[in-house]
C-alpha cells in the first residue's frame, strides 16, 4: 500500500530515513523551541517598546495600534496556508524558511527609521511567523509517537510561556538601558541559533499527496476573509462597534469565511479539511484556544496600563509585578500536559478555565491603591489556567488531527490564538473605554473636581489609565483630578474583568460537556 493511500507522513523519495540526531524526535522538539522562542518574545515585547517608539518617531496612536495590527493581519490570513505548505513541500523548509524571514523583518523594523517602515516590516514579520508558527506542532505531530506527543506539547507550551513570559522584563531591560531598537535587533542571534540548529538536527517530514493542483481559491477565500473578520474586531474600537464600518467589515468576512467552508466542501485536496470538524474535541479545543487568549492578553493589556500608568511602575518593575503569572503559567504547562496525559481535556480544560475566571474575579476586586498582597493570587489563578489550557487545547486540536493535516491543525490552533488575543485586546479595552466615559465626569465631581464636565474630552487619555493634569495645576486640583480619573479607569477594569469571568466560566461548562478523551487522529 502506497504513501499516498494510508496518508503517512514520509520523507521524500530520493531521501533515506532520517539517522542519528534527526531521527531522535526530541532534538526535533529543540530545534523548533528555538523559533517558538523569537515569536513568543517578540510578541510580548513589542507592547513594552510601543511608547518608546510613538515617542522617537513622532508616531499618533493610530500608528501605534497598526504596529500591532499589521502584524495581527498578516498572521492570521497566512497561518492555515502556512502550515499547508508545510505539510504539502516540507514543514522543515517552511519552518526555515519562516525563521530566517523573521529574523530579516525583525532587523529591518531597527534599522527602518520610519514609523511606516516599522508597519510596513511588522506585516512582512506576521507573514513569515505565519510559515514558523504552524509548523512548529506539525513537525511535533509527525516525529513523536502519540504515548510521547502529549508530553512534547507540554514542553512546546512551557517554552513559549518562558518566552512570553521575559518578554516584559527583558523587553523593558532593554527599552530603558539600550533602545527601543533592540528590542527587535535580538532576535538575530535567536534566529541565527535557530537556523543553525535545525539544519542540523531537523528532519523532512510531509504528506505524500501525489499530483494535485494547490488550492489557490481557498487561500485567497480564507486570507479574504480572515482579515476582514481581524480587521473589523482591531478597528471596532476606534470606528464604534455598532458602526456601519464596523458591522459591515465584519459581516463581509463572516460571509466570505462561509462561502471559503462552502467551496472547501467541494474540493478533492482542500486547503483546511471540513473533516477535522467533525471531531467534538478538535472543534471545541479551537474555540478555548481562543477564549484563553481573549483573556490572558485582553487582561495584560489593560494590567500593564494598570501598573505603569496608575501604579506609576517602571516597564521593568510592571514585568517583575507579573512574573507570578508568567511563572504559574510556565509551571502548568507541562502539569496541563500531565493532566491531559492521565484524565484528558475534559478534566483539565475546564480546571484552566475556572482558574482564569476565579483571577479574573479577584482583578475586578483590584483598587487604584490596591497592595501587591492583593494581586499576586490573581495572577498566579491566571498563570495557572492559561498554562493548562494551552497543554490542553494544543493536543485536543493537533492530537485528535490526522497525521497528515498536523501543519493545517497547527495553524488553525494559531489562527484561533491570534483572533482570540486580538478580541480580547480590543473587546475589553473598548469597555474600559466605554465605562470611563459613562463615569469620568461623575468620579471626578465625587472627587472634587470644579468643572468637572469640561474633562470629558480627556477619556481617550484616562481609558489607558493616564490621568489629565498639567504642570500648572494647583497641587490639590491635581490630586483630585488624579484620584477621580484613576477611578473611573478602575469602574472599566473591574467591568472588562468581570466580562472576562463570566466568559472563562461559560468555556468551562462548554469543555466539560463537549470534549471527549483524545483520540489521535489516523496518519
Amino acid at each position: 500500500m502506497s504513501a499516498h493511500q494510508t496518508g503517512t507522513v514520509t520523507t521524500p523519495a530520493h531521501s533515506p530515513p532520517p539517522r542519528g540526531v534527526r531521527a531522535n524526535p526530541w532534538w526535533s522538539l529543540v530545534a523548533v523551541a528555538f523559533g517558538l522562542f523569537m515569536v513568543g518574545l517578540d510578541g510580548s515585547v513589542v507592547s513594552i517598546a510601543n511608547p518608546e517608539i510613538g515617542r522617537d518617531l513622532g508616531a499618533t496612536t493610530a500608528d501605534l495600534q497598526w504596529v500591532t495590527n499589521s502584524y495581527l493581519l498578516a498572521l492570521a490570513a497566512a497561518l492555515i496556508l502556512g502550515g499547508k505548505l508545510g505539510d504539502r513541500y516540507g514543514r522543515r523548509t517552511y519552518y526555515l524558511i519562516g525563521v530566517a524571514g523573521f529574523t530579516l523583518a525583525s532587523v529591518a523594523i531597527g534599522l527602518s527609521g520610519s514609523i511606516a517602515g516599522v508597519i510596513a516590516f511588522r506585516a512582512l514579520q506576521g507573514f513569515f511567523g505565519a510559515l514558523l508558527m504552524p509548523n512548529t506542532l506539525g513537525t511535533l505531530r509527525a516525529v513523536f509517537p502519540p504515548r510521547r506527543f502529549g508530553m512534547a506539547v507540554g514542553i512546546w507550551a512551557m517554552v513559549s510561556s518562558v518566552s512570553t513570559a521575559l518578554g516584559p522584563i527583558v523587553g523593558g531591560l532593554l527599552v530603558e538601558h539600550v533602545s527601543w531598537e533592540s528590542v527587535f535587533f535580538i532576535n538575530a542571534p535567536i534566529g541565527l541559533l535557530a537556523l543553525v540548529v535545525s539544519a542540523l538536527v531537523l528532519p523532512q517530514t510531509r504528506t505524500s499527496t501525489g499530483h494535485h493542483r494547490f488550492d489557490a481559491g481557498g487561500v485567497l477565500l480564507l486570507a479574504a476573509g480572515l482579515v476582514a473578520v481581524v480587521f473589523a474586531v482591531v478597528k471596532g474600537e476606534t470606528w464604534g462597534w455598532t458602526d456601519a464600518r464596523t458591522l459591515g467589515c465584519g459581516l463581509a468576512g463572516l460571509l466570505v469565511l462561509a462561502l471559503f467552508c462552502w467551496y472547501e466542501t467541494r474540493r478533492e485536496h482542500p486547503l483546511l479539511p471540513m473533516r477535522l470538524f467533525r471531531n467534538p474535541t478538535l472543534t471545541i479545543g479551537t474555540v478555548i484556544t481562543a477564549i484563553n487568549f481573549f483573556a490572558l492578553l485582553g487582561s495584560i493589556f489593560y494590567l500593564m496600563l494598570y501598573l505603569q500608568n496608575v501604579r506609576g511602575l517602571s516597564p521593568v518593575e510592571a514585568g517583575v509585578h507579573t512574573l507570578p503569572l508568567s511563572v504559574a503559567s510556565v509551571v502548568a504547562a507541562p502539569l496541563g500536559a500531565a493532566v491531559t496525559g492521565r484524565f484528558g481535556a475534559r478534566v483539565s480544560m475546564p480546571l484552566g478555565m475556572l482558574l482564569q475566571a476565579a483571577a479574573a474575579t479577584g482583578l475586578a476586586l483590584l483598587s487604584a491603591g490596591s497592595s501587591y498582597h492583593a494581586m499576586w493570587p490573581p495572577f498566579v489563578a491566571f498563570g495557572l489556567g492559561v498554562g493548562m489550557v494551552m497543554a490542553a487545547s494544543s493536543e485536543a486540536i493537533v492530537g485528535n488531527a490526522p497525521v497528515r493535516d498536523g501543519g493545517v491543525a497547527g495553524g488553525l490552533q494559531s489562527t484561533a490564538l491570534q483572533i482570540g488575543g486580538a478580541l480580547g485586546t480590543s473587546v475589553l479595552v473598548s469597555l474600559i473605554g466605554s465605562r470611563v466615559s459613562g463615569t469620568l465626569t461623575g468620579e471626578l465631581a465625587a472627587a472634587g473636581v470644579p468643572g468637572a464636565e469640561g474633562f470629558r474630552a480627556a477619556g481617550d487619555a484616562v481609558a489607558m489609565g493616564v490621568a489629565p493634569v498639567t504642570p500648572d495645576m494647583p497641587a490639590q486640583l491635581r490630586a483630585a483630578v488624579t484620584e477621580g480619573a484613576h477611578q473611573a479607569f478602575m469602574n472599566g477594569v473591574h467591568t472588562a474583568a468581570l466580562v472576562t469571568a463570566v466568559v472563562c466560566a461559560a468555556a468551562a461548562v462548554v469543555a466539560a460537556l463537549g470534549v471527549r478523551r483524545t483520540s489521535y487522529g489516523q496518519p
